[in-house]
């Protein structure tokens, strides 16, 4: 029979989350008061790799880029499911064959719809 647990079993994760944020509060005020204080307008200025900066960095981008990042991690996390499954291959018998098979078709039906819908094509 499990003994019921008391707010003092807690006691050491609160207090080792209290000495992280101790810490973290602590360097940042320590690195602010002690740093250097140049503010230039050469520091201040933006870098991008040498190249002058032109125009504004808050553009809007297209939508195509982020379909396509929802999109790859959609199928990424589809995979990762599979592998739990490929591990177990011989304990989950026909019916995780089964399911697995079920499983994969819907991701092929997915598949084919967002090909079907062109959201991979870049030209609009």
């Amino acid at each position: 029979m499990e003994s019921a647990s008391s707010p003092l079993d807690y006691l050491p994760i609160v207090l080792m989350f209290m000495v992280a944020a101790g810490f973290v509060v602590t360097t940042m005020v320590a690195s602010h008061l002690l740093g250097p204080k140049r503010n230039t307008k050469i520091k201040l200025d933006s870098f991008e790799c040498g190249i002058e900066t032109k125009g504004n960095a808050r553009v809007p981008f297209a939508v195509k880029y982020f379909l396509v990042a929802i999109l790859f991690v959609l199928f990424d996390v589809e995979v990762i499911f599979m592998y739990p499954w490929a591990v177990n291959f011989k304990e989950l018998g026909m019916l995780g064959v089964i399911e697995m098979f079920s499983f994969i078709a819907l991701l092929l039906i997915g598949f084919y719809y967002m090909l079907a819908k062109k959201a991979l094509k870049w030209e609009d």
